[in-house]
Parts: C-alpha cells; structure tokens; sequence
C-alpha cells in the first residue's frame, strides 16, 4: 500500500477532502482511522457516503489500518489516511505504517485547548503526540488547505509557550 498523504482532521472526510486533498494526493482509496468512530455506526455509514465518486473509502480502528498497510492484497492502494488526533497517528506508526509527513489540517477547539492556528486547537496530550511524532523524525506541518504554505507545528506549539 502507498501512502499518499496523512492529514488530521477530526471532521475526517467532508467538502475540502473530498473535493481537494483526494486531487492533491493522487489517492484511490481513503482509509479513516479511529477507534471510537469505526464503532459510531451512524457516523461511519455517513463518512462512507461522502467519498467522492470513484474512490473508495474505509473507516476502520488504528489497528485494522496496520494490519491493512501490511497486507500485500491492498499493494495497490494509493491511501488517503485520516486521522482525528496526533495521538492515533502515533500509534499507527508504532504499527508500521511509515508515515514521513503529517498534516495537521482541522483539530476543533474544546474547553481547555489552545488554539495554535485558525483550524488547530490542542490539549496536552495532542501537544505530547506532536512532540513523539517530531521526535520520530516525522514533519508535522499545519495547512487548512491545500493551497495554503506549510507552517511548522512545533514553532506553533512553541509560540504559544507549550513546548
């Protein structure tokens, strides 16, 4: 399986993904990977219905993406990989899925987050992921869209006094 691109978003598939970073990356598949919301039957069965036409979707627990990426019956799947939080990006490298490059794209804000962009709120333990996920050697870059420059997550989160 080929990576195309792995972007944080906690809407996971809507208008910007479906119609801009599926073109963008060049994917044939997109794979949402979070625990909670493979077992959210409502929202899966919505996420799926949303795809753009002509690319299939998946929404699966972080673990059933390792075991997929692993799978050489999925070779040739160039995979959108979703996330809602750092902290599953995280584990799906700890899985072995090799991601290079994350795109922290839309994190909403909550009681007790710090906003560190326009679409990017974070709490400590999204703040603690970031810091792994740099530390693996992984780029973390925030763009709400995919024209948009890349900005550096960690100056963001050291900007705002949180590293």
């Amino acid at each position: 399986m080929e990576i195309a691109f792995c972007r944080i978003d906690d809407r996971l598939i809507h208008g910007q993904v479906a119609t801009v970073w599926t073109k963008v990356s060049g994917c044939n598949r997109i794979m949402c990977c979070n625990d909670e919301v493979a077992q959210d039957t409502l929202r899966k069965k919505l996420l799926l219905q949303v795809a753009p036409p002509g690319i299939k979707a998946y929404v699966v627990p972080v673990e059933k993406a390792c075991e997929a990426y692993k799978n050489p019956k999925y070779e040739p799947f160039k995979t959108l990989f979703l996330f809602t939080n750092p902290g599953d990006v995280v584990r799906a490298i700890k899985g072995g899925i090799p991601f290079k490059s994350v795109n922290l794209g839309g994190m909403t804000f909550k009681e007790g987050d710090t906003l560190i962009s326009q679409a990017v709120a974070v709490n400590a333990d999204d703040v603690k992921a970031i810091k792994e996920l740099h530390d693996m050697g992984v780029e973390v870059e925030m763009r709400k869209v995919a024209t948009e420059q890349k900005k550096d997550a960690m100056e963001a989160l050291k900007d705002k006094g949180l590293l």
